[in-house]
């Protein structure tokens, strides 16, 4: 079995507009590279289809929904001054939460080693709708949130873990699964930043406390940093002991990204997955799905998700330079 990479060239009609870093690019520089390192051919390209509203449910509300959906068949028109909906954003957005219910299908079924998601919009600052501003921050659906609910759903993972290593703290995940002691979300997140969320004390609420982990680092923070928090992620993970681990997979804390100061770079990533391969391999079988967020360096982003599923796949991280 090989690493399923789950991507359609309708993932790049999302428009944002001119000069957003949000652009179709980021795919087109993703396969790029994988094509030319000679990648593409040792994953696994399975097809997918659009997620429905059944499954959006599961995250948000009929309004949340409504409003995506209304203003795509209006034409388009911007959320908030950085989310902008296309005509075509509402199926792009769900065909890219159905590439990644399709990933999870098909590592908990044993079809695939493990899985990368390659869509895009991103999605984990997208909250329930409960409260008005949501969708926000590039995001239009919260696929990842998404994701484990439908894992738990569908394909029998009791419980579910969530890591977010993109720069930006994952307000819209924390949101959804806040009181809900069947999700480990845990948040390494540049701060202060936007969104302005994510502090230590934010740990989750009622059945669902310690079920949030929050590790607001300062700028400047270094793969060694990284690396240290990281190990005590490992200890929590194993603590509560997945079914299925989701990666909130965003390269902007690479030491290139514009959107972000951190000082990541690709091997520092290739590391990061590593550990997290190894933890699903020591409590779940395995079963890993990477999900694309942020990274708006082209080049930091493609070498990155190269170096991503290099590891996934079973490359020593030496071979992928």
């Amino acid at each position: 079995m090989n690493t399923a990479f789950f991507h359609s060239p309708r993932f790049l009609e999302h428009e944002n507009g001119p000069n957003h870093p949000e652009r179709p690019q980021r795919l087109e520089a993703i396969v790029k590279a994988v094509k030319e390192v000679g990648l593409w051919d040792a994953l696994d390209h399975p097809e997918f289809e659009a997620a429905a509203d059944i499954d959006l449910w599961t995250c948000h509300t009929q309004a949340h929904i409504e409003r995506v959906k209304q203003l795509a068949q209006d034409g388009g028109g911007y959320l908030d001054g950085d989310t902008h909906v296309s005509p075509v954003s509402f199926e792009v957005a769900t065909l890219g939460v159905g590439a990644a219910i399709a990933a999870v299908g098909a590592v908990m079924k044993g079809e695939a080693k493990n899985a990368f998601v390659a869509a895009r919009p991103p999605g984990h600052h997208a909250e329930s709708g409960r409260e008005p501003n949501s969708p926000w921050g590039f995001c239009l659906f919260n696929t990842v949130a998404i994701a484990a609910r439908v894992a738990q759903r569908d394909f029998g993972a009791q419980r579910v873990a969530i890591l977010d290593f993109d720069v930006h703290h994952g307000n819209g995940t924390q949101e959804i699964f806040y009181s809900d002691p069947s999700v480990l979300f845990v948040s390494l997140h540049q701060s202060p930043l936007f969104p302005h969320t994510g502090t230590v004390g934010q740990r989750g609420a009622g059945e669902g406390i310690d079920k949030t982990i929050n590790f607001p680092l300062p700028p400047g923070s270094s793969g060694a940093v990284y690396h240290r928090v990281w190990g005590q992620v490992g200890a929590r993970v194993r603590d509560f002991k997945p079914d299925l681990i989701l990666l909130s997979a965003g390269y902007d804390a690479h030491e290139a990204d514009p959107l972000g100061g951190m000082k990541l770079t690709a091997d520092d990533y290739g590391a990061l997955i590593y550990d997290a391969k190894l933890w699903a391999e020591e409590n779940c079988g395995g079963k890993l799905v990477a999900i694309l967020e942020g990274g708006y360096n082209l080049d930091a982003l493609a070498s990155s998700v190269v170096m991503t599923l290099g590891v996934m796949n079973g490359q020593f991280l030496d071979e992928l330079h």
